[in-house]
């Protein structure tokens, strides 16, 4: 599934391109809410249509600089799991 961001806030990259920042969402364009379900009008969510949500998850640096907060629903929507571990533990007890 592809999505594109909602973003509170907008930053401009060195080369000229807006890029979302402050607490993100993820949208699919042509629709007037998040995949959470925040209208994009009454929240003044600002939209991205050329960045997409797999660019602005903080562990791929490209569009993430200054993303502060991923939305958790948004991100379970997308395929993340609660309970996934973002570890691994390298020497498990016998």
């Amino acid at each position: 599934m592809r999505a594109a961001v909602a973003a509170t806030g907008s930053w401009t990259d060195p080369d000229g391109i807006r890029e979302p920042a402050g607490e993100v969402h993820a949208w699919h364009p042509g629709t007037n809410q998040t995949l959470c379900g925040l209208s994009l009008h009454r929240s003044q969510l600002l939209r991205f249509s050329h960045v997409e949500w797999r660019d602005v998850q903080p562990d791929t640096g490209s569009a993430a600089d200054e993303v502060v907060d991923v939305c958790p629903r948004c991100a379970a929507g997308m395929g993340r799991r609660r309970d996934e571990r973002r570890w691994t533990r390298t020497n498990p007890r016998p």
